[in-house]
């Protein structure tokens, strides 16, 4: 399916010198953020407190802020859960306060000020445990990378396999970065989008690399610079349709979807935005310098012998 089909090959690759240069230096800005701002690890991470509230009408998330803001809890969060009846209370680890005490004197300044408010239930995060989530979490990286090299340096090649890693955890970095830049939170909820648009990015990749794979087929004389462009020109409408439907869920979800899954989307259409990028423009020139060839994607045709001896092509 295709909304339109451009007749010439756009030259990307003329241009991939700048567009390489223009994703370096993104990627070193997203790592100096890292390295000097650090992300905002949320709860989940740091270990804290979850309180579940209950009211008998929709809660007025302002009051709420209001009556904790007296409390000097520090950085804490409150969002709707389920239902608009119901908040999620998150607050940091406090120094002289038991989980216990912290809920009581929350679920204390709540009362005062709405007397339905009530406390269906309480979670406690140590930091251990949110230790052990960050270290799960990079492990899972770790994994999906390997497997994503492994799956791609069988299926085409190893060039291709190291270009589209590159590429793919250059999206990963710059979600990071822009977290690290805002001080946005990052809880298990943006991990799992990291992890989601790195299996997404790659998809991009493969699609463009089988299109290769497949010119270096048909277009003999070719060479590798037009093999390329023509590869990346072909996918353009597929690329649009693909990635603007996805990108529509997304940014449905971002705006309507509420405090909870805000980061979630916000983690994603960063990630869906880059991957098109990187995998047009980071994936391809990285082939390209690194010297794929004809040979490396195109066995050569075999030669059967007749029962004369005599040469016969298949």
């Amino acid at each position: 399916m295709e909304f339109f089909r451009i007749q010439r090959d756009i030259p990307f690759m003329r241009f991939a010198l700048v567009f390489n240069v223009i994703s370096l230096v993104t990627f070193l800005l997203a790592v100096f953020f890292l390295g000097f701002r650090g992300l905002n690890f949320g709860v989940d991470f740091r270990g804290g407190t979850l309180i579940e509230v209950n009211y008998v009408h929709a809660v007025d998330f302002n009051r709420v802020r209001s009556a904790l803001d007296k409390l000097d809890l520090g950085e804490y969060s409150v969002q709707s859960f389920g239902s608009s009846n119901t908040a999620l209370v998150r607050l940091p680890l406090k120094e002289g306060l038991s989980s216990a005490q912290l809920s009581e004197k929350v679920m204390s300044a709540l009362r005062t000020d709405d007397p339905s408010a009530a406390q269906p239930r309480v979670e406690f995060v140590g930091p251990q445990v949110g230790r052990e989530l960050y270290e799960n979490g990079a492990l899972a990286l770790l994994l999906v990378s390997l497997g994503i090299v492994g799956y791609l340096a069988i299926r085409f090649e190893w060039r291709f396999a190291v270009a589209a890693i590159v590429a793919n955890l250059h999206d990963v970095v710059i979600i990071l970065g822009f977290f690290a830049l805002f001080h946005w939170e990052f809880s298990l909820p943006v991990l799992a989008a990291v992890l989601a648009v790195l299996g997404y990015s790659v998809n991009e990749s493969v699609v463009i690399a089988d299109r290769i794979r497949e010119n270096f087929r048909k277009m003999r004389k070719a060479t590798v610079v037009h093999v390329i462009d023509n590869a990346i020109t072909s996918t353009i409408s597929r690329t649009i349709i693909t990635h603007g439907s996805t990108l529509m869920m997304v940014l449905s979800i971002l705006f309507f979807g509420g405090e909870t899954l805000h980061y979630f989307a916000l983690a994603l259409t960063i990630g869906i935005c880059f991957g098109i990028y990187s995998s047009v423009l980071v994936m391809a020139p990285l082939v390209m310098w690194m010297g794929v060839s004809r040979e490396d994607l195109v066995k050569p045709e075999r030669k059967r012998q007749g029962p004369a001896g005599e040469k016969i092509l298949p």
